[in-house]
């Protein structure tokens, strides 16, 4: 398997995950929900571990790439991405729930985008 291979595999694998979020967020209306209901608690522990995840894995992927591919999308803010998984990691029992709010409404979309645009560009040679 190439690199550029495993590469759109490992991107795929984020991607998947990521979209799993704005359905966690379907009855999400206001940053405290995520705290009224076993649901809203539910949802919150899934997404927590999906940008867990996600960001070890574009860390990993920034390591390897040694910053060109994520220096092509400066879309998105991938320190904070890569950064966010730390602060959840080590700060779990911490959560800003508005912050959690504002990712999963304004960041998540834009970035799954992102990371399409980014496998369809490996895939076609662009990237």
């Amino acid at each position: 398997m190439s690199d550029a291979n495993l590469l759109v595999e490992r991107l795929q694998s984020v991607l998947t995950a990521l979209e799993r979020i704005p359905r966690r967020c379907a009855g999400i209306s206001q940053p405290s929900d995520f705290l009224t209901s076993d649901a809203g608690i539910d949802s919150m522990d899934a997404i927590c571990m999906i940008l867990i995840a996600a960001g070890e894995e574009f860390k990993n992927i920034d390591r390897q790439t040694e910053g060109n591919l994520f220096a092509r999308y400066p879309q998105v803010q991938w320190r904070g991405a890569i950064g966010l998984r730390d602060v959840l990691a080590h700060g779990y029992f911490d959560v800003d729930t508005e912050q959690l709010y504002t990712i999963c409404m304004e960041r998540i979309p834009p970035l799954i985008e992102t990371v399409r645009k980014m496998i369809a560009d490996i895939e076609h040679g662009a990237a």
